[in-house]
Order: structure tokens, then C-alpha cells, then sequence
């Protein structure tokens, strides 16, 4: 089957009404989360199309069936889309051994961004009953080489005699033949095929099935996953590399915490928050936002909305490294952070640390205190035990801060006597909650879900939302809410 853009379109008049088109033919209304095309067929059923776009006229072949839906991909095009664009990346598309890491090159990004938008919009509407008051000004940057977060797949593939580093086929555990790949830093891009010549040179050439790359401002950082330990040739290879290449190189034996230095010194991996004089060091394992030029302007954006008074005391839940926390620091007069993740935790005071005695000749950071604790376990009891915050800023996982969002909601039906609550927590008679909340999501599925807890059933409205692109060319979609409280 033919990559879309290879496809011709023809430009014949057609019937606009989806129940009046030639026979096969279909009109692509939408696109989902997964970038398919969603077009419906006389009859009202539903059928998703790979590489369809709103508002094409298509044919496609249905490859799985059920009562209410079809999967399809698509054959030809009769009428093109307006948004339709050649990918920038040779190894995209729909072809056999095409790159899976990305799904929405064939759309303009301005057409991406509104695409997510509406995403944002929808779930929150169908998903939570939510209505914005404000859509925000979407948050945007550079399309392409901004991924300093990257998990490269590994494999010496015998029949082929070569190596492969890359992201894995579309819907397929194989890996992609990538020579190039533009979404990554444009060094490297460059690296691509040098790293596929180091590995085939190794002796443990068999043995390594993973790469972990994370770039910091003045760093390349890359993890090596070796599964037996790599002989003194190997070691000299992997140095003679980072010599050349400008790599930090670190080695990872099993878990996540055995991963170390291969040399120590050098400088540390960091990256900086320049708009509230922060620097930020990390391990190339820590959780850190893919893109460095989104989250400096997403740091900034939710700092604002949540315009914190020197008098003010702030909740960061799910804080991470501090990302949030130490700036909220420059600004707050106390700071918490929570995290479930003990080592983050570890980080995040190392990093407050580090950053208290770089502000020496500047004013200080607000007294921060950092708690490690499952925030998917929280209950109003431990709500009221972490006292009374002016402000919330939360950034969840994929799962979203259901747990959070229950337990404040909860301590808002028992205070207002509402049917079927329960009792108010002990010591919450002195307890309010915050009054203004910025909500930091990857998902917009449980953002809509905690934002309906916070708007229909804790005392809340959502002033504005808006999505943040944070990752160009993928269906992902992060996004940023406000809540006030009512």
C-alpha cells in the first residue's frame, strides 16, 4: 500500500452529503487521539481510517470489524485536505517498516495544535460536563529536533547482518530501519547511524537492547542497557565514542538504580529554568519533560496563572525533581512538595540545596519542605494533616490525581451537609481549601475526570484551559486548567 502523500487526489467534483457519495467512497469528519481519520458510513457506522484527514473524501480497505465500529486504512484519496503536508521525515508513512514514533506528520502542525485543542475541549465537556470559561492561547515551539528524551531501541538483527537504534515499527515490536530521524536534537540525529556502527563493533553487540538518551543544556547523556557485562575492548569503544560524539556515557547492568557513570567527573547533566534563575541537575533516569523549550514556557505560564503573593504558602503535588517546586519557591513564602517517588524526592532536596546557596547574592528560596508519599492513596485525613495552602499546583501522571481531587471534594460535601457524605475529618474545621488551582496533565481523559470532581462536587469553577504541544507530530496531548475556587 502506498504512503498517503504518494497518493494522487482527485479533484472532481464530489457530493458533499455523506449519504450521497459514489459507492465506497467516504467523508473523514474528524480524527482521533490516535491520529486515525473518523469517517461514517450510511448505515451511521462508525469507521476509523490510518491516514485520513478531516475532510478528505477516501476510499479505504477495513481490516477488523466489530458491532459498532471498523478499522480501515486508506487507499486513495478523491478529495485532499487543505492541512495535508509532506512529512518531513523520510521514514514515516504507512508502508511496511514505517517509524512508529510519530503519527501526525502528514498534517500541518497549526492543524495539529487545533486538533488536540478540540481534544482538550471535547473531554473535558463529554468526559467531565467541564466548560472552560477562557480557552488559553495554545502553547507551541519548535517542530522538529525537540526531543532530548528518547528510549532507542536495540537489536542486532543476524539475517540482515546489521544493527538497529531506533523507535519500533508502526504497531509492531520490530524496529524501525531508521537512518534519520528529525524529531531528535539535529546532533543526534547525526549520531544515528555512527551508534549503529559502534554497537555492531561490540563484542556485547547481542546483549544490548536499549540506548536511553537525555540531553541537557550542555550535556549528552545516553544509558546503555547491557544484560552481561561488557569486556575492557567494549569499554574502550564506548569511550573512544563519547570522545568523538560529545557523550556522557552511562551504564545500566539491571534496574533503574544500577544505572552509573562509566567515567566519573565531567560536567553534571542539568538543564535551567532561566526566567526564575534556577538550575536543575538530574540523573538521565529522572522523569523530565521531553521538550526543554515547552517546559520552560509552561513553567512560566502556570506560575502566572497561578500568581503566588510573597505571602502565600504553596502545595507542588506530584513534584518530581522540583520542576515546579523551585521555582514556586522564588515567589511563595512556603513551599511543599509531595511525591510518591522517594528518590525524586532525594533529588528535589538536593536540588533546592544547590539552588539556596546559588541565590546567595540574590534573595533566597522560600522555606521547602519535600514529602515522599503514594498520592494515588490520599484520603481527607491526610488532606487536613498537610495543613492549609493559599495554592495548588498539580502535575499528575498519565493516571491523572483522581485520589487528591476525591479527598477535596469529599471534605467540600461533608461541609456543606450534603446527602450521603461523610463525617468532616477531624481538625478540617480550621482547614480551607486553596483558592486557586493549576492543573498540569498528559491525559486529557483524567484531567476531564478530576476537573468534573472539582467543579460539580468540591466548590470549584474552571476559569481557562488550553493544550501545550508538547510533543509535535504525536497525538499526545498536555494541557494546563485553572480552577478557582467558587
Amino acid at each position: 500500500m502506498s504512503e498517503p502523500k504518494e497518493l494522487s487526489p482527485s479533484f472532481e467534483p464530489v457530493a458533499q452529503d455523506a449519504t450521497d457519495l459514489p459507492e465506497g467512497w467516504l467523508q473523514v469528519q474528524s480524527m482521533d487521539l490516535d491520529a486515525q481519520g473518523v469517517a461514517r458510513k450510511p448505515d451511521g457506522k462508525v469507521v476509523f481510517i490510518d491516514g485520513a484527514l478531516p475532510s478528505e473524501l477516501v476510499t479505504a480497505n477495513t481490516h477488523r470489524k466489530k458491532n459498532n465500529w471498523e478499522q480501515a486504512s486508506l487507499v486513495a484519496i478523491h478529495r485532499e485536505s487543505s492541512q495535508r503536508v509532506r512529512p518531513g521525515c523520510q521514514h514515516f508513512g504507512l508502508h511496511a517498516g514505517a517509524c512508529g514514533g510519530c503519527k501526525m506528520q502528514h498534517l500541518h502542525v497549526g492543524a495539529q495544535v487545533a486538533v488536540k485543542q478540540r481534544v482538550l475541549e471535547d473531554n473535558l465537556w463529554h468526559l467531565g460536563k467541564v466548560k472552560a470559561e477562557t480557552v488559553m492561547r495554545p502553547i507551541e515551539g519548535p517542530a522538529w529536533g525537540y526531543r532530548f528524551r528518547a528510549r532507542l531501541a536495540v537489536r542486532h538483527v543476524i539475517k540482515k547482518g546489521q544493527v538497529l537504534v531506533g523507535f519500533h515499527e508502526r504497531k509492531s515490536r520490530y524496529i524501525a530501519d531508521m537512518q534519520t530521524c528529525k524529531i531528535l536534537p539535529p546532533h543526534v540525529d547525526a549520531m544515528l547511524m555512527p551508534l549503529r556502527a559502534l554497537i555492531a563493533s561490540m563484542d556485547a553487540r547481542d546483549t544490548c537492547p536499549q540506548i536511553e538518551l537525555a540531553c541537557g543544556d550542555s550535556v549528552t547523556a545516553m544509558v546503555l542497557r547491557h544484560l552481561e557485562p561488557l569486556s575492557a575492548d567494549d569499554i574502550t569503544r564506548l569511550r573512544a565514542f563519547g570522545t568523538e560524539h560529545g557523550v556522557q556515557w552511562w551504564l545500566q547492568p539491571k534496574g533503574p538504580d544500577t544505572v552509573k557513570l562509566l567515567d566519573e567527573g565531567g560536567e553534571q547533566l542539568s538543564y535551567a529554568l532561566p526566567d526564575f534563575g534556577i538550575t536543575m541537575p538530574f540523573k538521565p533516569t529522572d522523569f523530565t519533560q521531553v521538550n526543554p523549550h515547552i517546559n520552560q514556557v509552561l513553567v512560566t505560564r502556570a506560575l502566572r496563572l497561578l500568581d503566588v503573593k510573597p505571602h502565600e504558602r504553596v502545595i507542588d503535588w506530584f513534584c518530581g525533581l522540583g520542576n515546579f517546586t523551585l521555582p514556586l519557591a522564588t515567589q511563595a513564602r512556603e513551599v511543599l512538595g509531595i511525591e510518591g517517588s522517594e528518590a525524586l524526592v532525594a533529588r528535589s532536596r538536593e536540588n533546592y540545596a544547590l539552588n539556596q546557596t546559588l541565590a546567595r547574592d540574590q534573595k533566597a528560596l522560600a522555606a521547602t519542605n519535600f514529602v515522599a508519599r503514594n498520592l494515588f492513596e490520599m484520603t481527607p485525613e491526610m488532606l487536613v494533616a498537610d495543613g492549609t495552602a493559599d495554592k495548588w499546583l498539580v502535575d499528575p501522571p498519565r493516571e491523572g490525581a483522581f485520589a487528591l481531587a476525591k479527598a477535596l471534594a469529599d471534605i467540600e460535601q461533608a461541609r456543606i451537609g450534603a446527602e450521603g457524605a461523610g463525617p468532616l475529618p477531624a481538625g478540617a474545621e480550621g482547614w480551607t481549601p486553596p483558592k486557586r488551582i493549576v492543573y498540569v496533565s498528559c491525559n486529557p481523559a483524567t484531567l476531564a475526570r478530576d476537573a468534573g470532581l472539582l467543579v460539580h462536587l468540591a466548590g470549584y469553577k474552571c476559569t481557562a484551559a488550553g493544550m501545550v504541544n508538547m510533543f509535535p507530530h504525536t497525538a499526545h496531548v498536555e494541557s494546563m486548567a485553572v480552577f478557582e475556587r467558587v
